[in-house]
């Protein structure tokens, strides 16, 4: 199977999808590197250890499957995502956490380096509500050790997200 390229502009920039769209979207935003460590337990643990930015400031992007639609939710990674609470926000009954190779082949990205921004294939989005509370959050720049971190506004403009109560601590 051929690897795909990077396009010219992420050559340029040395940058991900992700951090592609936020530039072209003109939005301020922080990259943070870290060497990523395969055995550690968490992805969005070692992402917080690694930066030494508090778990509540430090954001999973998980896809889960709402009504048979891939939808994607955007919480903390100190604690889960309520799935009830998923479906809800979003206008459906039922949800459950969308299969590994169909999420990684729908947005483009690798589990544990999935970002909400610059997906191959956009899909609904839904930030928890806790990320209002900060001037800034990280989430995944596209790839494990890497994370950006920008205002929770402009990421819930640049998805289209809806804020909901869907992360459970």
């Amino acid at each position: 199977m051929a690897k795909k390229s990077k396009s010219k502009k992420q050559q340029q920039s040395g940058g991900t999808p992700a951090t592609v769209a936020l530039t072209d979207a003109g939005v301020p935003f922080t990259v943070h590197a870290y060497e990523h460590d395969p055995a550690h337990p968490s992805y969005g643990e070692e992402a917080a250890e690694a930066m030494g930015v508090s778990p509540d400031r430090v954001f999973k992007t998980l896809v889960a499957d709402v009504d048979g639609a891939l939808t994607v939710a955007v919480v903390p990674v100190a604690g889960s995502l309520d799935l009830k609470a998923l479906a809800a926000a979003v206008g459906g009954k039922r949800a459950a956490m969308a299969d590994p190779a169909a999420a990684e082949r729908t947005t483009g990205y690798v589990r544990g380096g999935i970002s909400p921004l610059g997906q191959r294939k956009r899909l609904r989005t839904v930030l928890d509500d806790s990320a209002s509370g900060h001037a800034t959050i990280c989430v995944s720049a596209g790839r494990r050790g890497l994370e950006v971190e920008l205002a929770p506004d402009d990421l819930a403009k640049l998805t289209d997200a809806v804020l909901a109560p869907v992360g459970r601590t």
